[in-house]
């Protein structure tokens, strides 16, 4: 069982619009794969490695829900081929040519990307997060972990293995939550339920403004930078559960 992060905000909603209006793709609930609505979901495979995008390629071919837009070999070619080919999501290498890492926040705003690698480095993770990436997906893992990172991603999540999750998460030396107000638990846990600032305003009769404040007062008294750093801590401490989804 792999697990999934809220997203919210900057951090959690990739491109695509307000949360449930998404081209390609929906998530079969009762299957656990991806179908079409109203065509399938179009990827853009970004490896050095030849042979290992024609065994992914291939695999897709057995995934209607799947369709392979393009493949791309080095970085200098990554905006290119996004420009000239309309796609979903991009899947990406870390390491092709040259690190790929600087590129993400600039093509994380054009498409949401999900990034595909060998290393299995907290630190590469959380910097590919930290970015804009939607997911991390180790090369180790099954075709059915990478397909429910692209479902989780699609649903507008953040998504990486819980077991990275715990890495990130013990390494993360937050005070405890008691340090925070009665009000200040109560928009992180909707901020890290993954409702944007406006939302979590309707949700609690209080202006947007409010909620800003708050939030800033509690990035400040977390020493956190992001929401994906707030949504790890709502988990640590208790705040939400690691499966809970936002209702």
């Amino acid at each position: 069982m792999v697990d999934r992060l809220p997203g919210g905000g900057a951090a959690g909603r990739g491109p695509g619009g307000p949360r449930g209006s998404r081209r390609g793709a929906r998530p079969d609930r009762a299957s656990g794969v991806l179908t079409s609505m109203p065509g399938p979901l179009r990827v853009i495979i970004a490896d050095d490695h030849a042979l290992f995008r024609q065994g992914l390629k291939s695999m897709f071919k057995l995934q209607p829900e799947v369709s392979v837009a393009a493949e791309v070999d080095c970085v200098s070619d990554l905006l290119p081929a996004l420009t000239r080919t309309p796609c979903d999501i991009l899947l990406l290498d870390l390491q092709m040519d040259r690190n790929a890492l600087g590129e993400i926040e600039s093509i994380a705003r054009r498409v949401r990307v999900v990034v595909v690698t060998a290393s299995e480095q907290p630190a590469d993770a959380l910097a590919a997060i930290r970015a804009g990436a939607r997911a991390v997906v180790f090369k180790r893992f099954a075709l059915e972990t990478l397909m429910e990172a692209l479902q989780a991603v699609t649903e507008g999540h953040v998504w990486m293995p819980p077991a990275l999750q715990a890495q990130l998460t013990a390494q993360m030396s937050q005070p405890a939550g008691e340090v925070l107000t009665s009000r200040e638990r109560e928009i992180v846990r909707h901020v890290a339920l993954g409702f944007r600032n406006a939302e979590v305003a309707q949700r609690l009769s209080i202006s947007e403004v409010t909620v800003k404040t708050h939030l800033n007062n509690v990035f400040q008294k977390l020493k956190i930078r992001d929401r994906v750093e707030l949504t790890l801590y709502a988990i640590r401490t208790g705040l939400i559960g690691i499966h809970e989804k936002a209702r």
